[in-house]
């Protein structure tokens, strides 16, 4: 049957699919739009499926603040071209807008928004469908606060956001804190943030690494003093090296080992506990100092060095961020 311009048109405004695709459906319904509808849909969904095995390992993010609430997301595509595409594009915007109104908590959430003529997991199965390419939902993050803002990288694949507990200061300096949760990568806005759990492991990590250090020092030491280079000492294959140069002999090599285990049994029985103790808690200061947003140094041009809580203080004393949400599809 013979199916109207202004139809298929229609088709693909509803569904962004090619006027091609939209045509071959509209001639399957009978020129029936909603059943059209469904059939590019399930045509998309069954391509899709087909693509599961690929690597969506291209895509978009984008964040936006809406007053008091601030959300970031991303989509995943297989190529840059795709991610590029007006329509990927749109259903990305789209997707966050429809997030934002419905002041979204979850991945899950927006996935069941309503979106187009069904909703946004449908419609990336059937954009899928369209371009050929495996998509799929990344991720999802949103803060709340008095004030929020958003930052969106220039390649289009990195995406932070950021709340305060306050809302009258500049929006410079509040684009300034979200650059700098792009660039610097904290894991929480506030030491709180982090879970006593993952507190403990990083002190635990600290203390073995500050153990072995120890140790490894005094079996130096121990080495330099019997007269063995220490470098050729660390493992059998810098032992195998020295032997093999005549910087060692195999009688060298045991003795070695020897005084080796000798003096590490010694150093981690009279180890001080307190001296442990002090490097571990620095070591652990300096994890917050990297990984949490307000005891970052700023990483601004123009700004003397100081912490974000300090830069912040400048403004109004009391004036923190309160919580962050990062998406970057690039390896950090």
């Amino acid at each position: 049957m013979a199916v109207s311009i202004a139809d298929i048109k229609k088709l693909r405004e509803l569904t962004s699919a090619g006027m091609v695709d939209c045509k071959k459906a509209l001639i399957e319904a009978e020129g029936d739009i909603q059943k059209a509808v469904e059939i590019v849909r399930k045509r998309g969904q069954a391509i899709a499926a087909k693509r599961e095995d690929r690597d969506a390992a291209e895509g978009r993010a984008l964040s936006k603040a809406d007053g008091e609430f601030a959300a970031v997301l991303s989509i995943k595509c297989e190529t840059e071209p795709v991610a590029n595409n007006e329509k990927f594009v749109k259903l990305v915007t789209d997707t966050l807008d429809a997030a934002l109104k419905a002041k979204a908590k979850s991945a899950d959430e927006v996935k069941a928004l309503p979106l187009y003529d069904s909703n946004v997991a449908d419609q990336i199965k059937v954009l899928s469908g369209i371009t050929g390419e495996k998509m799929e939902f990344g991720d999802y993050g949103y803060v709340e606060g008095a004030k929020t803002v958003a930052y969106n990288h220039f390649n289009h694949k990195l995406s932070t956001v950021v709340a305060f507990n306050k809302g009258d200061f500049d929006d410079e300096v509040a684009k300034t804190i979200a650059m700098q949760v792009a660039s610097m990568n904290p894991i929480v806005a506030s030491r709180e943030q982090i879970s006593q759990d993952r507190i403990d492991e990083e002190y635990s990590i600290a203390v073995d690494k500050t153990k072995a250090e120890q140790v490894q020092k005094a079996v130096d030491n121990a080495l330099k003093k019997a007269g063995y280079n220490p470098y050729y000492c660390a493992t059998q294959e810098h032992l195998d090296e020295a032997v093999r140069k005549g910087y060692m002999t195999e009688d060298d090599v045991k003795k070695v080992k020897e005084l080796s285990e000798q003096v590490a049994e010694q150093k981690k029985a009279t180890m001080p506990e307190q001296m442990i103790k002090n490097i571990a808690n620095g070591r652990l200061n300096k994890f917050f100092a990297e990984n949490v947003l307000n005891e970052q140094q700023i990483d601004a041009d123009g700004v003397d060095k100081m912490t974000v809580a300090e830069y912040l203080k400048k403004f109004d004393k009391e004036l923190k961020a309160t919580d962050l949400k990062r998406i970057n599809l690039n390896q950090d």
